[in-house]
C-alpha cells in the first residue's frame, strides 16, 4: 500500500479517545509542528460496531471498492440483493462517510479499513 493510501480506522471506544485526539492535535499545533490527520470512526461498543457493519454491508463495501457502481439500482443488480435494502445500507453507509455519493455514482474513498479491538482490564 503507498505511503499517500487512504486509510479509515475503526475503534471500539468512548468519548474518552476522542478528547485524547484531540488533545494531541492540540498539543502538535501548539508546539508548531506538523498536524497529522487521523481517519478514525468510534463506535461506542462492539455490538453498536457489528450492527453497523453487517456482513451484507462489508460484502457492498468489498464490491465497492474494486468497482464504483454508478447507482443503487446498478449495486443491487451485481450483488443480487433487493434494492431497498442495498438503498438504506447506501445510506447508512453514506452517513458514516464509509462510501461517497455524487454524480458520478457511488465508491469506497478508503484503500483500507482498520479495525483494532482492545480488550480491556
Amino acid at each position: 500500500m503507498a505511503a499517500s493510501a487512504k486509510r479509515l480506522e475503526l475503534r471500539v471506544s468512548g468519548a474518552g479517545d476522542a478528547l485524547d485526539r484531540f488533545e494531541a492535535m492540540w498539543n502538535r499545533v501548539a508546539e508548531r509542528r506538523a498536524a497529522k490527520p487521523l481517519e478514525v470512526l468510534s463506535f461506542s461498543d462492539l455490538s453498536l460496531l457489528l450492527k453497523t457493519l453487517t456482513p451484507a454491508r462489508w460484502a457492498l463495501l468489498d464490491a465497492l471498492s474494486s468497482t464504483p457502481a454508478a447507482s443503487v439500482y446498478e449495486l443491487a443488480k451485481r450483488l443480487g440483493r433487493d434494492y431497498k435494502n442495498v438503498h438504506t445500507d447506501v445510506a447508512a453507509l453514506a452517513a458514516l462517510a464509509l462510501i461517497e455519493k455524487d454524480a458520478d455514482g457511488l465508491r469506497v474513498p478508503w484503500q483500507a479499513i482498520r479495525a483494532e479491538l482492545r480488550l480491556t482490564k
